[in-house]
Formats: C-alpha cells, structure tokens, sequence
C-alpha cells in the first residue's frame, strides 16, 4: 500500500534548513559506535565491541541491513559485525543478500562445506563485479565457513542470493538437476527452454524482441517447467522416498526450484521492463521478497534470515517517494508479511570515497562521495556530531518525530554521478516509516576488489577463486 507524501518541511528564504530541535534529539538519543572491525581472513575469537549495541534487535525474525551505496567498505564491515552477532548469539541460520541465486550459490556450497557443483561460467562476473568480489565480503565469508565447521548441518548458517539476473546459469542449473535425477524430465526442460536459451546472455534483447519486433514469449513454457519440478516434489512426499529424486533431504529439490523461479521471473522481467521501471521494479522486488519467504519455510520454523540489501529495497517504500510513485520493495513486504518480527536497518553517510561507474557496464572508479546536502537527512546526522553512531526510535517517540520528516535522502547504486547529484541520488523519504533504526557512519571509504587469487588460507575451491 503506497501514501500520498507529507507536506515539506517549512523552508527559510526557500531552501529547507534543519531545525535546531531536531539536532538536539539526535544528539541527545545517539548510541555511539566503535569502529566495526574483521580481522583479517575473516577470524577472530575477540568480541566485536561495534556489535554490543545491536544485541537489541535479536528477537526478530528478520533483520534487513541496508547500505547507501553499492561500493562502500564500511558498509559491509558493519553488516558483517551485526550479522556475526546475530548469527553467534541470537540463533540467525540464513544471511540472503542482493546477489544471484547461483553465485550466492557458490558462496553458499563453501560456509557449509558443500562439494561444489559444477558451474556454467566464473561467479559474480556480471557487472558490477566490485559489489561481491570485495576484501570485506571475503573475510565474513571466510568467517562463516570458520564458525560452521563444527556445526551439524542443520545447524549451519547458510548464504543466498535473492536477485533474478542469473537467466543462463539458472538454466543450466535446473538441467543439470534433472540430469542427475531424471533423464527424461531434463530433456523436456531443454525442449521447454530451447527458444530461450539463445538469448540467455543478452536476456534484454529477448525482452525487446518480444515487445518490439512481436517475437513468442517463452511463458508458458517456463511456466510449465516450474509447475513440473514443484509437481515432482509433491509425488516424493506422497510417496514416502524424500531421499530419492529430489534430492536426500529436498535440498537439491529446492535448489532447482529457485532456479526455475528465476527463469520464470527473469523471463517476466526483461519482457515488462520496457513498459516502464516500476513495473520491473516492483516485479524484482517481489520475487526477492518471495525468495526470502521461501527460504524461512525450507529452513523451518525457527529459522530466522538476516537480509543485505541497498536501502532502497530494505526500507518500507511506502514512506519513500518511490513509493507514492507506486512502487513497492522487501523492507515493504516484510513489514507486511512479518510485522514488529521485522527489523528494517538503513545505514547512511556524509562523504569519503566509493566504487562505482560512470555508466552502467562501466569500469570501476574509486570516486568522491560529496558532503550531503544541508537539507538532507544525512546532514541532520552529520550535525549531531557523532562519527559514528546508533538510532533506534521504534520504543522512541521524541526520537521518532525528529526524523519523520520530510527529507532529501541520498542513494547511490554502482553508477555515481556527483555533478548531477540531485536528480541522480536525492528522494524524498520520511525516514521514521522507511526504517526501524539508523546507522550512521559519518565518513567512509570505497570497498577494494579482490583480485582472482584466493583469499589466504581458503582452498582453491573458494568462490572468488573460480
């Protein structure tokens, strides 16, 4: 459900200024933080003093740690020390972050000490490789596979990706599958996936020539083929051998389900993304969320699942510009679908350094993040004076009506363009129903991509590795 947004804040000689009032809330209802800290190769038996202040939010479900921008080191280091905290303490066995289903995938197969499957092409190669393939994600990998090693599987954290752009290797995934388990089925996933699969490394021109040039859609076949592996699962139940086809426990079952859900979903998606960006906005945003509710229901009952995401997807859109527009996102979703069990975190800066492009399929750049806006929510932060610091305003109500709002929040994706800033990178949100609680960091630097050696101590095997 969208709203109609707020009246602005009043404005002084026609530029909005932060109230003097509002500064003193922040400053006066703040948990200052340390730095987080990893150690190097991701373990570490020391307690993360950083992670102390986020104990409070291990009764949820789900916890949803956003980022400000899709480069930013920081940003990772700290989700990295609350999701460790939630995972050592508070009983969290899923982390599911903005990632493709096969390369969170590979990631996964590693923390769990899984053998690897076999692979269509190298992980997270689709641009922009910087936003995975990063020192930071390495060490809290690394970290997971060290904390799962003692652990019974069912017990063991695991790691996915929620994002639909894997079309190619999704498919090969469901073919291999069926390849293992039932010969026949597989060749009729490939006549069913025979006129996409042309077009799996340039999905977008499959797209184009379906609403353009009045090509067949490819629909009701991988509509077909989900129904078909969601059937096969149904005729193990029924039939008491679990351990057969799908797969020992029903986790390889599982795993080409998803992949099929990708098809079908990446199939819709490069169809309706030339009809406009909500519609392909909100069809993205739901299969992730989808995804999410998946994994919870594999896991079972007790499961509780931390989520890394941008934002722009974690917190409630319907307080957000993008939301009076019309379009929807997970944190919305979860709030729905889990109530006062979700817990939306965003986590924002001033300035400091990013990678990011200049255009999209772009090199990477380390750039320079410009100081906020002074009508922005960050620069409220930036003048409560803490480098570093914690707001949680959901038993908080001064606090709360300090940051409703509304104001320009800032967004950047892996494009940055600083000499556009404002039409590139500001929205109007009222922050106090797009998020739970806050992260402020108040100068950040970009991440640092790995290179295509291992991490060391990590087995050639490793994910980044490949």
């Amino acid at each position: 459900m969208t709203h109609a947004p707020p009246s602005h804040t009043p404005a002084r000689n026609g530029q909005p200024t932060i109230p003097p009032a509002m500064i003193e809330t922040l400053r006066g209802n703040a948990t200052p933080l340390p730095a987080p800290e990893l150690a190097p190769g991701g373990v570490s038996d020391q307690p993360d003093a950083f992670a102390d202040a986020f104990d409070r939010f291990g009764d949820a479900r789900v916890v949803l740690l956003g980022e400000a921008t899709h480069g930013t080191s920081d940003f990772y280091r700290a989700r990295a020390a609350i999701t460790r905290r939630l995972v050592e303490r508070h009983g969290f066995t899923i982390v599911a972050a903005e990632a493709d289903w096969p390369d969170g995938a590979r990631i996964d197969d590693y923390v769990r000490h899984h053998a690897p499957r076999p692979w269509r092409g190298p992980a997270f190669s689709r641009f922009p490789g910087w936003m995975w393939r990063n020192e930071d994600v390495a060490a809290f990998v690394h970290w997971l596979h060290h904390h799962n090693a003692g652990l019974p599987e069912h017990r063991r954290v695991s790691f996915h990706g929620l994002d639909i752009y894997s079309l190619g290797e999704s498919i090969h995934a469901v073919l291999s599958y069926l390849d293992r388990v039932d010969p026949p089925a597989a060749a009729a996933a490939r006549a069913r996936y025979g006129r996409l699969t042309p077009w799996q490394d340039d999905p977008a021109r499959y797209g184009r020539a379906v609403m353009q040039y009045g090509q067949d859609s490819c629909e009701d076949a991988v509509v077909a083929q989900l129904r078909d592996l969601l059937a096969r699962r149904l005729h193990d139940v029924r039939h008491n051998h679990d351990g057969g086809a799908s797969g020992g426990n029903g986790a390889a079952w599982f795993d080409a389900v998803q992949n099929a859900r990708i098809v079908r979903a990446a199939e819709q998606y490069y169809r309706v993304m030339y009809r406009g960006s909500t519609e392909s906005w909100n069809l993205r945003d739901r299969h992730m969320f989808g995804t999410v509710q998946a994994l919870l229901a594999h896991r079972g009952d007790a499961a509780k699942i931390v989520i890394w995401a941008h934002n722009s997807h974690i917190g409630n859109a319907a307080a957000t510009a993008m939301g009076w527009a019309g379009q929807f996102n997970i944190g919305e979703l979860c709030r729905m679908a889990h109530g006062d069990e979700a817990v939306l975190i965003g986590l924002g800066t001033d300035r400091g350094t990013v990678a990011a492009a200049s255009e999209w399929d772009g090199e990477m750049e380390v750039m320079t993040v410009r100081p906020a806006r002074t009508d922005s929510y960050e620069h409220a932060f930036l003048l409560a004076g803490l480098p570093r610091a914690l707001f949680d305003w959901r038993d908080n109500r001064p606090l709360r009506e300090a940051v409703r709002g509304p104001w320009r929040e800032r967004a950047i994706g892996v494009i940055y363009r600083p000499d556009s800033e404002l039409g590139s990178h500001y929205f109007e949100a009222t922050l106090a129903d797009q998020f739970d609680a806050w992260v402020w960091l108040e100068k950040t630097k970009a991440v640092t991509p790995l290179n295509h050696a291992a991490p060391h101590g990590a087995p050639e095997t490793w994910p980044f590795g490949l």
